[in-house]
C-alpha cells in the first residue's frame, strides 16, 4: 500500500469523526459539510471540508486527487454547507486554472506547512512550497463559494 492510500485511510476515518462531530452542533476551525447530490445517483452526499477565507472570498480547494466531491460539485448547481447547527445553500463556481496559482500560492504561504505537505502527500504538487503547488494548479481544483 502507497503512503497516498495509507494517508486516504487514515483521512477518511477522521472525516467520519469530523462529520459526526459536526451533525452534534460542534463547528472547529474553517470545517463545515458540504452536502452535494451524487452526478449519477442524485442521492446526498456528505463531505467535511475547509472553507478557505482570501482577500474577501471564501475558498473550497481540492485536496485529493479523484476526490468524489469535486465530480459531484461540477455536476451540481447548488450545495449546503453546514457549520454546526446552520446551513445555507451555495453556488461553488469553478475558478479557471490561470487564476488558481494565486489562490493555491498565498494558501500554502500563509497556512501550517501541513497544508503544503498533504499536496505531496497526496501525489497533487512536486514539493511542499506555496510555488510548486501554484505550479499544479492545473490538477487542483479551486472552488469560490457564491451565493445561490
Amino acid at each position: 500500500m502507497t503512503t497516498a492510500q495509507n494517508y486516504r485511510r487514515m483521512v477518511n476515518a477522521g472525516n467520519k469523526l469530523v462529520v459526526g462531530l459536526q451533525r452534534l452542533g460542534l463547528a472547529f476551525g474553517p470545517m463545515q459539510l458540504l452536502t452535494v447530490a451524487g452526478r449519477r445517483t442524485g442521492v446526498p452526499r456528505t463531505f467535511p471540508i475547509a472553507v478557505i477565507p482570501q482577500d474577501g472570498e471564501r475558498y473550497i480547494i481540492q485536496a485529493y486527487p479523484k476526490a468524489a466531491w469535486v465530480a459531484n460539485v461540477r455536476a451540481a448547481d447548488t450545495v449546503t454547507l453546514t457549520r454546526g447547527r446552520r446551513a445555507a445553500t451555495a453556488r461553488l463556481v469553478e475558478v479557471p486554472v490561470p487564476e488558481r496559482g494565486p489562490i493555491l500560492r498565498k494558501l500554502v504561504a500563509t497556512s501550517p506547512a501541513s497544508v503544503g505537505n498533504r499536496y505531496v502527500t497526496t501525489g497533487l504538487a512536486e514539493a511542499p512550497t506555496p510555488d510548486a503547488v501554484a505550479d499544479a494548479a492545473g490538477r487542483i481544483a479551486v472552488f469560490r463559494v457564491e451565493p445561490a
